[in-house]
């Protein structure tokens, strides 16, 4: 089934608790947090004080996003803030393995990212530990980016490990998606669109999600 995800770093964040509501009512599956810290990305954006606040606000599952250099030291916080899931850069500082068991361990779901520059390859010693596995289609740190196509092999290939071993694995996009290249993720083997300004820039952010869905959905009956 795909899922959207919105992307509260393009929402109005004077109006955060109104935003997420908007996506719910829209009909969002999950709302996607991205976390920078200015260091493993050139771009800051709020921490676990906001994921705290925004928590009692809305029911849609936290698809947390921590794009920062040392996110197994951070994630107590992110666990205590609300978190349904969280999801760490293979490229980060931390241990992967060691990341991947805290968050198991504090009993949510565990997710690892890859930049544009990396290879899929990375990731598969990992996967059966995983339930969801994100291909960035943008260099990561700011919304509003075109959407790198060039990208899809690597949900393809994920993909196809999935089904080769009869594992329930997410496979998330993130990066300039939207009504046209939705589509394209889909039909790659993608089932977590994330999508930010496409939604949140929208005037009607029901018709902007369905849109997208709609998209998706003709893409995957192709897959």
């Amino acid at each position: 089934m795909i899922q959207i995800s919105p992307s509260i770093l393009s929402a109005d964040f004077s109006r955060l608790e109104q935003e997420a509501a908007d996506v719910e009512r829209g009909g969002a599956h999950m709302l996607h947090i991205d976390v920078m810290d200015g260091h493993f990305v050139p771009n800051i954006s709020f921490g676990a004080c906001v994921v705290s606040s925004l928590r009692p606000k809305t029911q849609l599952f936290f698809d947390v996003h921590l794009m920062i250099s040392d996110p197994l030291a951070y994630l107590p916080s992110f666990v205590k803030a609300g978190a349904d899931m969280i999801t760490f850069h293979y490229e980060s500082e931390s241990d992967p393995q060691k990341t991947i068991d805290a968050i198991r361990g504090f009993g949510l779901k565990a997710g690892m990212a890859i930049k544009p520059g990396t290879d899929a390859a990375v990731l598969e010693p990992f996967l059966p530990q995983l339930d969801m596995a994100l291909v960035m289609t943008v260099e990561p740190g700011f919304g509003g980016q075109k959407f790198m196509a060039d990208m899809m092999p690597k949900v393809k290939d994920l993909r196809r490990w999935a089904r080769q071993n009869h594992k329930a694995l997410w496979v998330q996009v993130d990066g300039g998606i939207d009504s046209a290249t939705a589509k394209t993720a889909a039909q790659a083997g993608a089932d977590v669109l994330v999508a930010g300004s496409a939604v949140f820039g929208a005037a009607d952010r029901q018709d902007a999600i369905d849109a997208i869905l709609q998209s998706a959905f003709a893409g995957e009956a192709a897959f």
